[in-house]
């Protein structure tokens, strides 16, 4: 039997006999503002924002808030397993921390806190390429816990070859590779800051520690460290890439690998033809391309093309419980975590991510209970309606 998550509510009630009250919100849709009011402009900027006006993260809400769930009744839903097997790996709920870079900028603790928490409730974590943290101390914080890793795709093969054997010898179990940011988007909040954490070192410890990185500068990182940001801006990304170099990838890496960005069934069946494990369905919270198709507006079309071959998992837009329950009604098998949690992180570091983990499945397993299921592998496109306003 799975745990029960919902069980955290009356934690919350019972405490409350004593006169304590939760630190965070239980709401998680309320945390950006309390982050936006405790945190520097240039931080709260660079996660909050999006790309333009923010259309697209606007769209991202609109489209899982469009779709309506018809609850049903009179169904055994007393004993609830949240458990699910993806990718080979089995969780204790369809729920995993998205990759979310720089997390220094909102908290000392950063990525390691953030990890820790995921470990603590079982989720999986995935570092982000774009850590303050190098990838061995934080997979040392997770002890044997589930951790996934995610790819930035350098210019430099050797780099790349040298992520994925660290990411291995480290403990990492799957690669989720980021397609949708071969190029930083135009992000208005950022650039009215001038607030690009990179620039001062921030968020390069992976490259910075990296021992084919540092074979291509002239002296130490820390004897030249403008030097060394400039070797990490050329490289960092790569727009040149096409869907034959993934082969590199394939070669490189034994275990699953999963494309994060992808929104179009047709580079979905482009995935599975390469030999990929997984999508994620994506639009990288509204922070890359202005404009762009919702992620749970594009969720059905891919997996219809690809449900049956590959692993289609989703984020962009996920605050909620309910977010969750509406994802895997979409054909998800489970779904990203990313700005709440990075929120969680910097209003109460690791407390403040286990918090958020907590709020969101509990919420999860009353909305499935409520909804007439006892376990996610019943939820489907029948439990909802489109909002007729």
């Amino acid at each position: 039997m799975g745990r029960h998550w919902a069980d955290f509510q009356y934690e919350i009630y019972l405490n409350g006999t004593t006169g304590a009250v939760p630190r965070l919100p239980t709401d998680l849709s309320r945390l950006e503002e309390l982050t936006e009011q405790r945190l520097g402009p240039g931080p709260v900027g660079y996660v909050a924002g999006s790309a333009g006006n923010g259309s697209t993260a606007r769209a991202n809400r609109a489209a899982l808030e469009r779709r309506r769930i018809v609850p049903r009744m009179l169904r055994d839903v007393h004993e609830r397993d949240l458990s699910v097997e993806v990718l080979g790996r089995a969780l204790p709920a369809p729920l995993a921390l998205a990759p979310v870079g720089v997390l220094s900028i909102l908290h000392p603790d950063a990525e390691c806190a953030a990890a820790r928490a995921a470990a603590a409730q079982g989720v999986p974590y995935i570092l982000s390429s774009a850590s303050s943290t190098p990838m061995e101390q934080v997979a040392e914080a997770m002890g044997e816990a589930e951790r996934w890793f995610q790819l930035y795709w350098a210019k430099d093969r050797e780099v790349t070859r040298s992520f994925l054997r660290r990411a291995k010898a480290a403990g990492f179990t799957v690669l989720v590779v980021t397609l949708d940011t071969p190029l930083l988007a135009w992000r208005p909040r950022d650039l009215d800051q001038a607030y690009l954490p990179f620039l001062h070192g921030v968020g390069t410890a992976n490259y910075f520690t990296d021992p084919a990185f540092r074979a291509g500068l002239a002296k130490p990182v820390d004897e030249d460290p403008n030097a060394a940001v400039l070797h990490f801006v050329g490289m960092f990304a790569d727009p040149g890439k096409t869907w034959p170099d993934l082969a590199f990838l394939r070669e490189h890496w034994d275990g699953p690998i999963v494309l994060k960005g992808v929104l179009h069934p047709d580079d979905a069946r482009l995935a599975a033809e390469a030999g990929m494990d997984g999508v994620v369905v994506s639009n990288h919270g509204g922070r890359q391309v202005a404009g762009a198709v919702a992620a749970a507006d594009a969720l059905p079309g891919v997996v219809e093309a690809v449900g049956d071959r590959l692993t289609v998992l989703f984020d962009s837009g996920v605050r909620t419980g309910d977010d969750v329950f509406k994802a895997l009604a979409l054909g998800a098998r489970a779904v990203l975590l990313g700005r709440p949690y990075a929120y969680g992180l910097g209003l109460d570091g690791q407390a403040g991510v286990e918090h958020v983990i907590r709020c969101l499945l509990a919420e999860f397993d009353l909305t499935l209970a409520l909804a007439g299921h006892a376990t996610p592998a019943t939820v489907g496109p029948g439990d909802l309606v489109a909002d007729p306003a």
